[in-house]
């Protein structure tokens, strides 16, 4: 890295707001060392348009998501005020960032994700099923996780990107959202949303929230090239009618019919949030704590 640079790196991620917590220790990568633990970027874990997902194996026995990040030019800051918003983020169910490289291209590399993502699980047939206990800690854990974002960060986070390929799992299948930041591809900042977050932005990640809850139900993509539209399904007004059709079949019979008419409850309401939210992340977590008794326990 050159000098000045590097500098430059420092100065923002030494620097203490009166509102942030502290930076976590980064480590710098350098371009070879994101293509040797990725395998020449063989490891590809998902691919769009933000950029490619990989799995990586550094020295030692940890596996880590190396997130190649796109849109920033050489000198723009704003990769900088990412890294450092990322070292302050501290939350069980938020990928930690444990390093960075700024070499030909930009990546942000992110500890402890074990198990992999979450759409492997529900997609491979040779990947080990998630029951039912598991699934709910997953839904508990994302909310808790948005939960934090919206109302504990200063300022609030909201550029989320909720997925089956964006939700990792550590060694105890505990959910780590890995797609968070404050600039979206371009590099420029997302409005400020209030905390009490009523626009667009906010609702469409309550929408993403509703349809990961439908995935973990049935195992399935939404919209995936012949498969059922799980929106379109959950939002029939005979949808119960055929909610034992839809159950993931690795679950068979080992689900409490109680809890997952709960948590189709809540699916059916973030779906309608595309536009604007009808149900904010807390009345979520709240519902999800209190009245279906799913805790967000360590194990």
């Amino acid at each position: 890295m050159e000098p000045l640079k590097k500098n430059k790196l420092f100065q923002f991620l030494n620097f203490r707001s009166h509102h942030s917590g502290p930076v976590s220790f980064l480590k710098h990568f350098s371009y070879k060392d994101i293509k040797r633990a990725t395998d020449n970027f063989r490891r590809i874990i998902d691919n769009s348009s933000s950029g490619v997902v990989y799995r990586a194996h550094f020295k030692g026995d940890k596996i880590f998501l190396v997130k190649e990040v796109r849109g920033f030019s050489e000198e723009d800051d704003a990769f900088y005020r990412e890294v450092q918003l990322l070292g302050r983020i501290h939350h069980r169910h938020i990928a930690v960032l444990g390093g960075f490289s700024t070499g030909r291209k930009r990546f942000l590399v992110f500890e402890n994700i074990e198990n992999g993502s979450l759409k492997e699980h529900l997609n491979d047939p040779l990947m080990t099923p998630l029951n039912w206990r598991t699934r709910l800690k997953i839904a508990i854990g994302v909310a808790a996780a948005l939960e934090y974002l919206f109302y504990f960060c200063d300022p609030p986070v909201h550029h989320i990107s909720i997925s089956s390929s964006t939700v990792m799992l550590d060694e105890n299948f505990a959910p780590k959202l890995s797609d968070v930041g404050i600039f979206g591809s371009a590099g420029t900042p997302h409005s400020s949303c209030p905390k009490d977050c009523t626009s667009q932005q906010c609702g469409n990640i309550v929408f993403q929230l509703g349809v990961l809850i439908l995935e973990l139900i049935t195992g399935q993509s939404s919209g995936e090239e012949g498969g059922v539209d799980l929106i379109e399904w959950v939002q029939e007004s005979s949808f119960q009618d055929t909610i034992h059709n839809m159950i993931d079949p690795d679950l068979g019979n080992n689900y409490d019919s109680r809890e997952l008419k709960g948590l189709l409850a809540v699916a059916r309401l973030c779906v309608k949030s595309s536009d604007k939210p009808t149900v904010f992340v807390s009345q979520i977590f709240w519902y999800l704590q209190k009245k279906l008794g799913i805790t967000d326990e360590l194990n």
